[in-house]
C-alpha cells in the first residue's frame, strides 16, 4: 500500500486516514482531550504515537451528526516499527517467510526505497488496531470527566471505553480504488475460475481469505460426489450393493478432503506468513469483569474472576438451558410429524395434484420454524456465554461455538434421524423431508444473508448520497472524506465468519450423513456454494464495514467440528446400509449377527479413517523443511549472540 500525500482539500487530514474512532456524541471534552493526547503521545511516554484528527462536519452538519468522529493514521516509520511489534511475517530475499525487523528491512523481498509499498493497507490497519488495543492506563485512577469509569495501571484504555459505552466503535476505512479492482476480479465477472485469494487476503486479511479458500475448496471437493449422485437419483437405482459402494466412497471422501484441506490451508498460511507466526498474548475481553487483583503472568493489575464460579454458571444454568432448548426442539419435531401424518392421510384419501403439493407443506413450515428457532437460540446462547464471564475471547468463542453447534445439529438433523431409524421410512426421508428441508433452508439463508442486508444498506446509502448531492454535481461520484466516513459508519458491522462456517457445517452434514439415501444433496450444495461465493463477496464489498485483518493460520475450531461430523457420518451411513432389505436378506435368521457385522465393519472403517489421518501429514514436506531450516538459523543466530 502506498501512503498518500496529504489531501488538497483543506478539510481533510494531513495524513492517510486508515481507521475511524467514533465516541458517543455526549462524551465529555476532558475525556476526548485525554484520549487524543494518549493516542498522539510518544511510545516511551506510554502513548501510541499515532496521528489523529477530528473529522470535519458533513454536508449538512446541523442534522444530528455525531461530532466525535476521528480518523487515525501513522507515519510510515511508525507502521514499520509496529509491523515488528506485532510479529508480521514477510517474504525474505531467499524466498522464505521471516518475522519482519526494522534492522533487517532491506533484506526483505518487496522492500524497495523507503518501503512505501511494503505493507498492505489491511496490515497497516491491523497494526493501528494493535497499537490502540495495547494503549494502557498509567497512573490515572479514572477516565477524566467520568469518576465512575475506574482505571488502574496497565488497564487497556480502549477496552474500558468500549465496555462503558464511551467508545461506540472503531473500524478500518475502505480504499475505494482497490475495492473496485477487487470487486471486478472477484464477483463482477461471471466466470468459472478460482477466487483471487491473494487479493482477498491483501485487502481483508488472512482470516477472510481462508474462509473463502475453504468455501472454494469444499465446492470443488463436492463435484465428484455430485457427478456420481446424479445417475443414482435420475435412474432411481435400488441396488444396495451399489449404495454400499457410494456410501464407502462418501466415507473416504469425508476423511480425505478434510485432511487435504489441512495441507492446503498450511500452504496458504505459509505463503501469507501466518503459519509460524507467534500468537499474541491474549488480553482480557472488554466485557470481562471481576475483583481487581494481580495477574501472575503479566504482573499487572486486572479483574480476576473465580473459575469455580464460572463452572457453576456453566453446569447449573447454561447446560440445563441447552437441554431445555433441545427438549423444545424435540417437541416441535413431534408436531411436525403430526402435520406430516395428516398430509399423508389427506393424500391417501384423494391423491390429486394439489394434495400431492400438500405433502411438501409440513416440511416447508418445519424448515422455516427451524431457522427461526436457530436464530432465537443464537441470541440466547450469546447472552448466556457473555454472562458466564469468560476472560479470553478465544474461550468465549469456543463455548459459544459448542452451544450453537449442539443445538443447530439437533434442530436440523433430529427429524431426519427419527425418520431414518425410528420410522424407517426411506421414501419419506428421501423424497419429502430431506429434499424440502435442504432446499428451503438454502432459500431462507440466501434471503437473510444477501437480499435483506443489501436492501437495507441500499436504503441507507440513498439517504446519504441524496444529502451529498444537494451540494455536489451528479457527475462527481467521489464522496468527500467526511461523507465517506459517515456512510461507512452507518454500514452494518461484519460479525466475523462464525455464521458462514456454521452454514457450511450444516450443509456438510446434509451431504455426508444421508447422501446414500438422497444422492442429489451434493448437487444442491454445489449450486448453493456457487451463489454463496458471489453473495458473500458482494456483502463484503458493499454491505458491511471493512473488518480488521485477522492473522489466522487455519480455520480453527471449525476443523474439529467438520471432523466430528465426518465421524458421525461413518456411523450413520453404516446404520442405513445395515437397515436395508437387501443387506438384511443375508441374515434372515439372526438380527444380532447383522448388528454385529455392521458394527464390526463400521469400526473397521473408523479405524481406517484414523489411519488415513496419520498417513496424510498436515503440513506438506517442503514447508516442513523450510520451517525447520528457519528454526535452525534462529538457534544459530542466538548462539552467536550469547557468545
Amino acid at each position: 500500500m502506498m501512503l498518500q500525500r496529504p489531501s488538497a482539500d483543506s478539510s481533510g487530514p494531513g495524513f492517510t486516514p486508515l481507521v475511524v474512532v467514533e465516541l458517543a456524541s455526549d462524551t465529555k471534552e476532558e475525556a476526548i482531550a485525554w484520549l487524543l493526547s494518549r493516542i498522539r503521545d510518544q511510545q516511551h511516554n506510554g502513548g501510541a504515537e499515532l496521528l489523529v484528527e477530528q473529522l470535519g462536519p458533513g454536508v449538512e452538519g446541523q442534522e444530528k451528526e455525531n461530532p466525535n468522529m476521528f480518523v487515525v493514521g501513522a507515519s510510515w516509520q511508525r507502521l514499520l516499527s509496529g509491523a515488528e511489534d506485532v510479529g508480521l511475517f514477510k517474504e525474505f530475499s531467499d524466498g522464505s517467510m521471516r518475522g519482519f525487523t526494522c534492522a533487517n528491512k532491506h533484506n526483505f523481498k518487496d522492500f524497495k526505497g523507503d518501503g512505501d509499498d511494503f505493507l498492505s493497507m489491511a496490515e497497516c490497519q491491523y497494526i493501528i488496531k494493535h497499537e490502540l488495543d495495547t494503549l494502557r492506563a498509567k497512573d490515572e485512577t479514572h477516565v477524566p470527566g467520568y469518576t465512575q469509569v475506574k482505571l488502574y495501571p496497565g488497564k487497556s484504555i480502549i477496552r474500558r471505553l468500549q465496555s462503558k459505552g464511551i467508545l461506540i466503535q472503531f473500524f478500518p476505512l475502505h480504499e475505494k480504488e482497490e475495492l473496485k479492482r477487487l470487486s471486478f476480479s472477484w464477483y463482477k465477472k461471471m466466470k468459472l475460475s478460482f477466487q483471487p485469494l491473494d487479493d482477498i487476503r491483501h485487502y481483508y486479511g488472512e482470516g477472510q481469505a481462508l474462509y473463502f479458500g475453504f468455501l472454494e475448496y469444499f465446492t470443488i471437493a463436492l463435484v465428484p460426489m455430485a457427478l456420481i449422485g446424479v445417475p443414482y437419483y435420475l435412474f432411481d437405482w435400488e441396488d444396495y450393493d451399489k449404495y454400499v459402494v457410494f456410501a464407502v466412497f462418501n466415507l473416504i471422501w469425508c476423511t480425505v478432503i478434510l485432511e487435504l484441506w489441512k495441507r492446503c490451508s498450511a500452504s496458504l498460511a505459509y505463503s501469507w506468513g501466518t503459519l509460524s507466526r507467534k500468537k499474541a498474548f491474549e488480553e482480557p475481553r472488554p466485557g470481562f469483569h471481576g475483583v481487581l487483583g494481580f495477574n501472575p503472568v503479566t504482573g499487572r493489575e486486572e479483574p480476576l474472576y473465580p473459575n469455580a464460579k464460572r463452572q457453576l454458571r456453566i453446569y447449573l444454568v447454561s447446560l440445563p438451558f441447552v437441554l431445555l432448548c433441545l427438549y423444545l426442539s424435540l417437541y416441535v419435531m413431534m408436531i411436525y410429524f403430526q402435520m406430516e401424518g395428516w398430509a399423508l392421510s389427506v393424500y391417501d384419501e384423494e391423491p390429486t395434484f394439489w394434495t400431492g403439493i400438500l405433502l411438501f407443506i409440513p416440511s416447508i413450515i418445519y424448515a422455516v420454524v427451524i431457522e427461526i428457532m436457530n436464530l432465537i437460540y443464537r441470541y440466547a446462547a450469546e447472552f448466556l456465554t457473555e454472562w458466564e464471564n469468560h476472560r479470553l475471547e478465544s474461550s468465549y468463542q469456543n463455548h459459544l461455538v459448542l452451544k450453537v453447534l449442539v443445538f443447530n445439529f439437533f434442530n436440523c438433523f433430529a427429524s431426519l434421524f427419527y425418520i431414518a431409524f425410528v420410522m424407517q421410512d426411506m421414501v419419506l426421508l428421501r423424497q419429502v423431508s430431506l429434499a424440502t428441508l435442504l432446499i428451503t433452508s438454502q432459500i431462507l439463508n440466501q434471503f437473510m444473508e444477501a437480499f435483506l442486508p443489501y436492501w437495507l444498506q441500499r436504503r441507507r446509502n440513498k439517504k446519504m448520497i441524496h444529502k451529498v448531492r444537494k451540494r455536489r454535481t451528479l457527475e462527481d461520484k467521489e464522496l468527500p472524506l467526511a461523507e465517506q466516513v459517515r456512510l461507512e459508519a452507518e454500514m452494518s458491522t461484519y460479525l466475523g465468519t462464525f455464521d458462514d462456517y456454521l452454514e457450511l457445517f450444516l450443509l456438510f452434514g446434509y451431504v455426508s450423513l444421508f447422501s446414500c439415501v438422497y444422492p442429489l444433496a451434493a448437487v444442491l450444495v454445489v449450486l448453493n456454494n456457487v451463489t454463496e461465493v458471489y453473495s458473500d463477496a458482494f456483502k463484503m464489498c458493499h454491505v458491511f464495514k471493512r473488518p480488521f485483518s485477522d492473522p489466522a493460520a487455519n480455520i480453527g475450531v471449525w476443523q474439529l467440528a467438520f471432523e466430528a461430523m465426518s465421524v458421525i457420518a461413518v456411523v450413520t451411513n453404516f446404520a442405513l446400509i445395515g437397515m436395508s432389505p437387501q443387506v438384511k436378506a443375508y441374515f434372515p435368521e439372526s438380527e444380532t449377527q447383522l448388528i454385529l457385522w455392521t458394527v464390526a465393519i463400521e469400526h473397521g472403517l473408523l479405524a481406517f479413517k484414523f489411519i488415513l489421518t496419520f498417513l496424510i501429514p498436515d503440513v506438506p514436506k517442503h514447508i516442513q523443511i523450510k520451517l525447520a531450516h528457519l528454526e535452525f538459523e534462529s538457534l544459530e543466530a542466538l548462539k552467536k549472540k550469547v557468545k
